[in-house]
């Protein structure tokens, strides 16, 4: 009992970062994962419309592995996926039309903090840049990461603008625009709450150039809806992902199309709903989305983040936009 005790002290000694907080769970290695199909609609299989999207299908996922869910955010190219946890760990896979994964693996992403604790690597938001590097948005340090091709950080930044943002509250979406420019978005109101959401757009695509200066603009979800991610529609508007919890639903989604063009410096702009995640639809805490082409179809993936607990799940879900 002596020797255990001394070598929890030792333990202890050698790592003086823990302070009690919440582990972060690592892959143990290649996950396995299972897929399920579900309905958009469970009690009337046969709907397939949402508002403007139609349900091409979707699944469920799960595995054992206790680090696999908590999907904040996706990107999809083809049949390959990156869903990106908020661990810090980014989850890439194929995928074809009977819907099972293939060659999963992880990479477990550099980041503020030391790894140890889950709010080092509180990843929320990501963004692909045209020469094929990635953005990262970090919560709680509010940051923003770039990653090269092989996934490797090439640069970061804390913008002052987001020094005010709460601890839980962003970079919640972010979103590479036709036009180049890049938009970063929190998820809770600033006070006074007429702000509405603040949100980020750099004009030269890349929050991580030193000197970058953005222009703000503000945006009002529906009342008691939090933004959690967004898209860019090829037109140049916005498609925004925004969710909300309660009692009864517990958690809900609306999607939402904002015309973000040619806004002012702290110009103000609300969404308009075309399409919503409650009532008879399939609802969980929707987090991630992505847009991509299939042909001259305009095609919407959407994951939810489980938090890893046993009441929620992953869903991936695909639609056919008509915007």
């Amino acid at each position: 009992m002596l020797r255990v005790l001394l070598v929890c002290l030792a333990v202890l000694l050698l790592v003086p970062t823990w302070a009690g907080s919440e582990r972060l769970p690592l892959y143990r290695g290649t996950p396995v994962i299972h897929s399920k199909p579900v309905a958009l609609f469970p009690g009337d299989p046969k709907r397939v419309k949402n508002g403007v999207l139609t349900y091409l299908g979707g699944v469920e996922l799960t595995s054992p592995d206790p680090a696999f869910g908590g999907f904040s955010a996706l990107h999809v190219s083809g049949d390959r996926f990156r869903l990106l946890s908020d661990g810090g760990a980014l989850l890439q896979f194929r995928m074809g039309a009977d819907w099972q994964v293939r060659d999963p693996h992880v990479t477990e992403l550099a980041g503020p903090g030391t790894g140890w604790e889950k709010r080092d690597r509180d990843t929320e938001s990501l963004a692909m840049l045209p020469n094929g590097d990635m953005l990262v948005g970090y919560e709680r340090h509010n940051q923003v990461w770039r990653f090269d091709r092989n996934l490797r950080p090439v640069a970061h930044a804390a913008p002052s603008l987001m020094k005010p943002w709460s601890d839980n509250s962003g970079a919640e979406a972010m979103a590479h625009m036709p036009d180049g420019s890049t938009i970063v978005m929190s998820e809770a109101y600033l006070w006074p709450r007429r702000w509405g959401f603040v949100a980020l757009r750099y004009p030269g695509g890349d929050p991580t150039v030193a000197g970058a200066k953005p222009r703000v603009f503000h945006y009002y979800p529906p009342l008691h809806y939090a933004v959690s991610d967004a898209a860019a529609l090829p037109d140049g508007r916005l498609l925004v992902l925004t969710r909300s919890a309660n009692i009864r639903d517990f958690f809900t989604a609306r999607l939402q199309v904002a015309d973000v063009r040619n806004l002012k410096h702290h110009e103000g702009v609300k969404g308009k709903t075309v399409a919503m995640f409650e009532g008879p639809v399939l609802h969980d805490n929707f987090e991630g989305i992505a847009l991509t082409r299939e042909g001259d179809r305009l095609i919407l993936w959407m994951v939810s983040d489980d938090n890893q607990s046993l009441f929620q799940r992953t869903y991936l879900l695909k639609f056919a936009v008509a915007y």
